[in-house]
């Protein structure tokens, strides 16, 4: 897959497009790429997806911050295993915020060749979101390129999209944003030093260096797999603030257990996929009733992940 940082870098002819933020790459985004690049390659076209960065949101100022659900290289990796041909991510700015519907499928066709575009039902392109599925195949008309709407996924008679997966993960229904994302959400980072109980406690935990700009799962503790390379393990994993020890603190860890695993693993990247919530964080007593519990979240990771 191509991988462009603008449109001005690109030069295609017959493309096959859709366009959006794409974050998380969800069931409903699949429903269209997948119908995009099946089509596309069906008549030798290249399939393209046009992204922008940062967020429009957040450039238009509707939101101060927008956590994501996918880091750039995670969202080029799945895209790239759905087909798609070419990635272009193009920056946002409040310039380009100004474009008219017109203006910008004139950009688009001058440097795509653009011969079919593909979007969702509540798609809005150019200024005051005036490029309707109407107002585009209007356009395409001008252009020459035709137009298709794809209808949403819907969970429960509810409309899929990124920021109900990005709710729900904050909440910590890691299971139920599983089933939208069609696989475990996961976050990615290096291995840190941390304050060392847990080996005084004989229960080993990695401290990960998890991306600022991601969402986080709820503090609690999650039955998780555990990525090193190519290599799987069961996992368990506390979100938090570590409460028995550090109460004030403000910034959650990312702390993992790896069953029965004894490897160095300081400096090395590991990778987390959040499988289930087990608990809320908790304050104990004592260091004997934090052990009793974490024995059992441990007993009860190992029944969920071997299931």
């Amino acid at each position: 897959m191509q991988n462009y940082r603008s449109l001005e870098a690109v030069n295609l002819q017959n493309s096959w497009l859709t366009i959006g933020v794409f974050d998380g790459v969800h069931l409903g985004h699949q429903e269209i790429i997948s119908k995009l690049t099946a089509g596309a390659h069906e008549i030798g076209a290249p399939a393209v997806v046009l992204t922008f960065w940062p967020h429009p949101a957040v450039v238009l100022g509707k939101v101060d911050e927008i956590k994501s659900l996918t880091t750039p290289d995670e969202k080029v990796d799945l895209l790239n295993k759905l087909g798609v041909d070419a990635l272009i991510t193009q920056p946002f700015s409040t310039e380009m915020a100004k474009y008219t519907a017109l203006d910008f499928m004139r950009l688009i066709s001058t440097h795509l060749g653009l011969r079919s575009l593909w979007i969702g039902h509540d798609f809005g392109l150019g200024r005051n979101r005036e490029g309707t599925f109407e107002r585009l195949t209007e356009i395409g008309k001008e252009l020459g390129y035709s137009v298709a709407a794809i209808e949403p996924v819907k969970e429960a008679g509810e409309v899929l999209s990124s920021s109900l997966i990005r709710q729900r993960i904050a909440s910590g229904d890691v299971a139920h944003s599983a089933k939208s994302l069609g696989r475990y959400y996961s976050l990615s980072g290096q291995v840190l030093h941390g304050a060392g109980r847990g080996r005084k406690l004989n229960i080993p935990t990695a401290n990960v260096d998890y991306p600022n700009d991601k969402v986080l799962p709820a503090n609690g503790i999650y039955a998780t797999w555990a990525w090193l390379g190519d290599e799987r393990f069961p996992a368990a994993t506390s979100v938090g603030i570590n409460p028995t020890f550090t109460p004030d603190k403000q910034t959650p860890n990312v702390e993992v257990h790896i069953l029965d695993f004894e490897r160095d693993l300081y400096g090395q990247e590991l990778k987390l996929e959040f499988v289930q919530r087990l608990r809320d964080e908790l304050k104990f007593s004592s260091v004997d009733a934090l052990m009793e519990q974490i024995h059992g979240d441990i007993a009860q990771k190992r029944k969920i992940l071997s299931g």
